[in-house]
């Protein structure tokens, strides 16, 4: 049983990537720890449950990653992904930083192994984890409890006491009661607030309602409100987030990876009235994935159906649920309660409309439509082989981008202008100031490495000066 009335040099609110990689790095530069995760041991590293891999800048090929990944490819990617809406110079400085983050995440027990297949084309850019992201989270425990910090479970911090930018003390609920937790510095790692249905409802009003939330239900944004209302700057909108298209049977909370459909680049997507709204084609998939479901959010009653045949049920990695499947395009509209007509009729314009090219899954190849609108840029191939598949799909949101700003020492800035003089932020409770809009894959995890183990140091320094 861990002290709580003993005051730690440094306090870590959160239990995932970017909460483990601070702590570690507190507890090396010779600080006290103690970590509070608001969920129990069983469900403990928030969304980091869910990933497979991180992004990070590498000069040359390794016995995982195919060849080397620059930094100004690197920065080109976000810039892309982001349309601008980023920090430039934090940005930048993450990517940097991220070139040494391989290195240190082994260094801490992580296992890395090859890149998985499919729509990922990931094998030259993203670190993939042996065993996921649970194995790479159970690897980072193990160190941290080796280095002796302190971990409490069922621990929801719900009030922080800051006085002109300096942390006294946190307020933790468990299921025993109160307490009162003081120390010398904090870390606040603990995730956005997509889990706070209220909180979305109040940015996206009845469509949050047909929202499914992919990741932690403990993710409810708790600390970020109460760094907000005691002076923290605000960065981001509380309208862009990490959203994908996942299985519309999902539950809705936790369903995690195995939710999420890689196949949009090999059909068609269509909303409720059997309509086509996006290019499905227009770039390779780990740099368009994450906008799908903010365009699904966009539909009618925020559902959409994932079309295509069996020509294409075997290019991509299979979901926790089996598609629908029918012998015809009118069985199918009939399965799904599409228009038969209006379905047929957006299959009978997509197949006319596709030129025929030299189809290749792993690239941007030029099988494209002609005369359509939307046009689709990339992988058009006629849907025509039965059986005729489907997968209907809903917003599937990960974490928020509404955080806190932070400088280049992971230190929370306040709304006064100047740092505060005690007070972190790593993770997606900061990502905002990377990640304005959009997102590449392996993104969060890179920003949670990089600006945990800073937040760590400078805690820890904080501390002993």
């Amino acid at each position: 049983m861990e002290d709580l009335a003993q005051r730690y040099d440094v306090l870590v609110v959160g239990g995932g990537n970017a909460a483990l990689c601070a702590a570690i790095s507190a507890r090396r530069a010779g600080a006290s720890v103690l970590v509070v995760e608001a969920a129990p041991k069983f469900y403990r590293g928030g969304n980091t449950r869910h990933t497979r891999n991180m992004r990070c800048a590498h000069d040359t090929a390794t016995g995982f990653l195919t060849g080397p990944y620059t930094e100004a490819e690197f920065w080109d990617d976000l810039l892309r992904v982001t349309e601008g809406e980023t920090d430039e110079s934090l940005a930048r400085f993450m990517i940097r930083e991220s070139s040494a983050l391989l290195g240190w995440i082994a260094a801490q027990g992580v296992r890395f192994q090859p890149s998985l297949g499919g729509t990922l084309s990931l094998g030259r850019t993203n670190s993939f984890f042996l065993g996921g992201g649970r194995a790479m989270l159970n690897a980072l425990y193990r160190t941290a409890a080796a280095l002796g910090v302190a971990v409490v479970y069922d621990a929801e911090v719900i009030d922080l006491a800051i006085t002109a930018g300096r942390f006294e003390a946190a307020t933790i609920r468990q299921p025993t009661g109160l307490r009162q937790v003081g120390a010398g510095s904090l870390i606040a790692a603990a995730g956005g607030f997509e889990a706070n249905l209220d909180w979305l409802r109040q940015s996206w009003g009845p469509a949050a309602d047909n929202f499914l939330i992919r990741g932690s239900p403990y993710n409810r944004g708790t600390v970020l409100r109460l760094l907000l209302e005691r002076g923290a700057e605000p960065v981001g909108d509380a309208r862009q987030c990490h959203a994908v298209a996942i299985d519309a049977r999902a539950p809705k909370f936790d369903g995690g990876i195995i939710t999420r459909l890689d196949c949009v680049v090999f059909g068609i997507v269509v909303n409720a009235r059997a309509e086509r709204f996006y290019d499905e084609g227009e770039e390779i998939w780990p740099k368009r994935y994450a906008i799908w479901g903010r365009l699904v959010a966009a539909q009618p009653d925020q559902i959409a159906y994932i079309v295509f045949d069996a020509a294409a049920a075997s290019l991509f990695m299979p979901s926790l649920f089996p598609p629908v499947e029918a012998g015809s395009i009118a069985e199918l509209a009939a399965k799904l309660g599409l228009d038969t007509a209006a379905l047929e009729h957006t299959v009978e314009r997509f197949n006319a409309a596709v030129r025929p090219g030299r189809f290749d899954p792993t690239a941007l190849d030029d099988c494209r439509t002609e005369g359509l609108t939307p046009a689709k840029s990339h992988w058009a191939r006629r849907i025509e082989t039965a059986p005729f598949y489907a997968y209907p799909v809903r917003p599937g949101i990960t974490f928020t981008y509404l955080g806190t700003r932070v400088d280049s020492s992971a230190r929370i800035l306040m709304t006064n202008g100047g740092p505060a003089a005690n007070i972190y932020a790593a993770g997606e409770i900061m990502a905002g100031n990377v990640l304005g809009r959009g997102y590449a894959a392996g993104i969060g995890m890179t920003i949670g490495g990089v600006f945990g183990r800073i937040a760590g140091r400078e805690a820890a320094q904080h501390v002993r000066d």
